[in-house]
């Protein structure tokens, strides 16, 4: 995963045809996330996973739901929203998970991620409750990633609006170990290059269903 550039991010509540994710998977982006806010259903993600399965391909569920769980990924990424104002996003999801699947789960599957959800009109922004924070409360969520939960990812997400590059450098040298992922907006070369610059790994997913073209060249971008 440190080896990552490139990730697409699919949502099972969305549209994509056959063509399209052949495509997608065949583009040499690194990984394929399946997960989104609203309206995801464990059928919904099973469908989508068993085609991406067709291709070679690491898959990962971003859980947004326990009920969403769904066996057969190679990875699971726990999201944790630190710029959430209920304790509910933090924890309180994430313990309940525990109660239910602990038996079941395999730890060496299992990525935690540091959110920290910058647009404010964000569906994701709205439904976990964030307040939104400045520059400076934005490079203690980074700092307290790493020294103080230790996580292996803190995730700079604009969900849908392109992000601050400076302010993705800045957060880049505040970790040494935590892998900086960026999400948000990006829908060209131009942009996946610039954000590349300082984010570990890019994610590409709101694009894919606005302008499928431009989102695929986002892979060559970043890889060259």
């Amino acid at each position: 995963m440190k080896r990552w550039k490139h990730l697409f991010k699919l949502d099972p509540a969305k549209e994509i045809s056959d063509d399209e994710l052949h495509d997608l998977c065949e583009s040499g982006t690194d990984a394929v996330v399946i997960g989104g806010t609203d309206n995801i259903t464990p059928e919904g993600v099973l469908e989508l996973l068993y085609r991406v399965r067709q291709y070679a391909i690491p898959c990962i569920q971003e859980i947004s739901t326990i009920e969403s769980i769904t066996p057969g990924f190679d990875f699971y990424f726990i999201p944790m929203v630190l710029n959430s104002t209920e304790k509910k996003w933090m924890m309180d999801l994430q313990h309940e998970a525990i109660k239910q699947y602990k038996t079941m789960i395999n730890w060496d599957e299992v990525v935690v991620e540091g959110y920290c959800i910058l647009n404010e009109h964000a569906k994701a922004y709205q439904k976990t409750n964030c307040n939104l924070p400045d520059e400076e409360d934005v490079l203690s969520y980074a700092f307290m990633a790493e020294h103080i939960f230790k996580l292996p990812i803190f995730y700079l997400e604009y969900s849908g609006k392109y992000g601050n590059p400076d302010l993705v450098q800045k957060v880049k040298q505040e970790l040494h170990n935590t892998i900086l992922v960026y999400g948000g907006g990006i829908t060209s070369a131009e942009q996946a290059k610039e954000m590349r610059k300082s984010a570990d790994i890019i994610v590409v997913g709101n694009s894919i269903y606005t302008d499928f073209k431009n989102a695929l060249s986002t892979v060559a971008a970043v890889k060259e």
